[in-house]
């Protein structure tokens, strides 16, 4: 749906050691790293981190390829810094096989997976 997605963090390795690991669950690994930025992708990067303030409030979902996955996922973000916003699981209000989990990242994003099987 999208082609990149970047976002200002305010310690761009800190941010990118969260993103590595709660991402690697999911099919992501940094495969572009440089001076100032972090590039992660399932093939290519097409999600990026740079140096900046940091977006607070920014939503960001991910697909997730099984509720395997998005338990991964949870579990992988919160070992790395992040912070607890939804524990896995079923969300009906939402869809109907709707199972996710969200992190807020340590620069205060709301990061979800999800996983609609």
């Amino acid at each position: 749906m999208y082609d990149h997605i970047g976002l200002k963090v305010k310690d761009l390795d800190r941010a990118a050691r969260f993103f590595e690991a709660a991402l690697t669950p999911l099919g992501h690994a940094l495969c572009y790293k440089d001076e100032t930025w972090r590039g992660f992708g399932p093939k290519s990067p097409a999600f990026y981190l740079s140096p900046g303030a940091g977006g607070k409030g920014v939503h960001i979902a991910f697909s997730a390829p099984s509720r395997a996955a998005v338990d991964r996922f949870h579990k992988e973000g919160l070992a790395a810094g992040g912070r607890d916003n939804g524990a896995p699981g079923l969300r009906p209000d939402y869809a109907a096989g709707y199972y996710a989990a969200f992190l807020i990242d340590p620069d205060g994003n709301n990061v979800e997976a999800v996983c609609v099987k």
